[in-house]
Order: structure tokens, then sequence, then C-alpha cells
């Protein structure tokens, strides 16, 4: 018997193998040797790659050496790294306020693209909002990448806030994996690998907004291969920071 109210999602064709795949993934890139000492170099840049990533599926694009030397001024750009810096911060308050985190995130994301009166505050779908804190708040039984992966269509689809709503969502889905202990560090690229599979990034979460089990699952299946993709940066990334001293 199980408590966890998403359990029967694992059971859609594929969806448990991808997931388990992926965490697999996931445990391997955590033991590269350059997390043993320039971890911070690596959550750094990979926080940087995140944002842009972020940035760059609500259409805000720019080339990551020019978020890089501090030039890109679109208030955009500006909110995504606003949140990634504030994530570890936010971790421990998520699973205990997760209404409150949210309005946080949209404050830091929405500054500057939205009237302050907007900021931090619905615009629509308070109902499912208020269902979203509940599975979130406490859940210890729903796996974390199945959570993150419903937080996050479920924040895409809803589009609670106004300005920026997509950067909030990714955001969300990073601070589940962090908070459950998965990618403690929050070292796992999903914003580049969502980024990487735009199309089917956009797509999938389009099925899932039809709420058939079809779309759900097509979400699911992406969502796996995302953090399989963001995996694969975090490889890069770190293989990056060896390279130059070839330890």
């Amino acid at each position: 018997m199980t408590n966890d109210p998403l359990a029967p999602l694992l059971e859609l064709a594929d969806i448990d193998q991808a997931f388990t795949d992926a965490r697999a993934g996931v445990d391997a890139a955590l033991r590269h040797r350059a997390l043993r000492r320039n971890g911070g170099q690596v959550a750094a840049e990979i926080g940087l790659r995140a944002a842009v990533a972020s940035a760059a599926l609500e259409d805000h694009r720019y080339e990551l050496s020019v978020v890089r030397a501090g030039t890109v001024t679109d208030p955009v750009v500006q909110g995504a790294l606003r949140v990634s810096e504030a994530l570890d911060g936010l971790a421990d308050l998520w699973p205990r306020a997760p209404r409150q985190v949210l309005a946080r995130l949209h404050v830091l994301a929405a500054r500057g693209t939205v009237a302050d009166g907007e900021l931090g505050r619905l615009v629509s779908g308070a109902e499912r909002i208020d269902a979203l804190a509940g599975l979130v708040a406490g859940n210890e039984s729903t796996p974390p990448l199945l959570l993150a992966a419903i937080v996050h269509a479920e924040l895409l689809t809803l589009r609670p806030f106004a300005g920026p709503a997509g950067v909030v969502a990714r955001a969300a889905a990073r601070l589940t994996l962090v908070s459950r202990g998965f990618d403690i560090r929050g070292l796992v690229g999903v914003e580049q690998g969502h980024l990487e599979r735009e199309p089917e990034y956009v797509g999938s979460a389009g099925a899932y907004a039809t709420g058939t089990p079809d779309g759900v699952r097509s979400w699911l299946r992406h969502y796996a291969a995302a953090v399989t993709a963001g995996t694969e940066e975090l490889v890069r990334v770190a293989d990056e920071v060896l390279a130059p001293s070839g330890k």
C-alpha cells in the first residue's frame, strides 16, 4: 500500500523505467571527481546556464557569454538570474510553505516586467495552486522526479502569475529536486535539458494540459529526457572545470 497520490502515474507505459534510468544517470554524474573540490564552481556555472536557458524558454534569448559578461539588462534575464541565485535559500522553506515560496519566486522573476502591484499575486488558478501546495507540503512519499515533473507541468498549465510564469515553474521544479535530496546542491541543469528539447518541451506541456493519460505520459517522458540532458550538461561543465588543471 502507498500513500502517494501520484503513484498511478508510474504505471503509465515506460514511465517508471524512464525515471529509474534518469535517476541512475544523475547519481553517476554526482560522483564526478570535479565535485569533490570544485563543487561550488560547478554549481555557479550550472546556475548561470540554467538561468539563461529559463529566460530563453520565455523567448528572451541571449548567448551565454554575453550574459556572463554582465551586459544584458533584459528584465526577464535579470529575473531568471535572481531566481537562480535565491534557490539555495528557499529550499528548506519550499516543502513547508510552498505558496509563500511561489510568491517570492514571482517577485524575483517578474520585477521590472509587471506592475509592482502584481508581484507575488495570483492571477488565475487559485484552487489548483492550493491543491498543488497541498501536494508539495510535507510530501515524502512521491518520488522526487515525479513530484518535480508534476509541479512544473501544473505551473506551466496554470500560468498563475503575470509575466514570466515559466521561470517560476522551472524554479519550483528545481526546488523540489533540491529540497527532497535528489539534487541537494542544485547541480542538474534541467532547464538546459528543456531548452535543448524545446519543441518537445512545448508540445508535451500542451499535451499534459489536456489531462489525458497519453498527454501526461508525454510530459513525463519529456521530463525524464530533460533530466538526462541536464545531467549530461553537468558532466560537460565538470569536465571543463577539471580541464585547465588536468586533475
